[in-house]
């Protein structure tokens, strides 16, 4: 991921998302499902919209993770956690 075009504000579509973090549009469809990858619930549409700087964070926590071998549903877990917790 390219830090330097991130930015808080910006709105990201899934295929731009895929594109910026180099994550295949499959995996980010399989974590939006499993609700660890939050998009903007006031764009109901069939484009779902990601905020960059909160996806882009999410998605690296998602790799350090995964790269610590914890299992999906332990990260899933995670996620769920109070923030206190984390």
């Amino acid at each position: 991921m390219n830090k330097k075009t991130i930015e808080k504000n910006n709105v990201l579509t899934i295929g731009k998302l895929s594109e910026v973090s180099g994550t295949r549009l499959t995996t980010l469809k399989y974590y939006t499902e499993l609700g660890i990858l939050p998009f903007n619930q006031a764009e109901k549409r069939l484009t779902r919209k990601y905020k960059e700087g909160e996806v882009l964070e999410r998605l690296e926590k998602i790799k350090e993770l995964k790269e610590k071998r914890l299992t999906i549903k332990e990260i899933i877990e995670h996620f769920n956690k109070p923030t206190k917790e984390r």
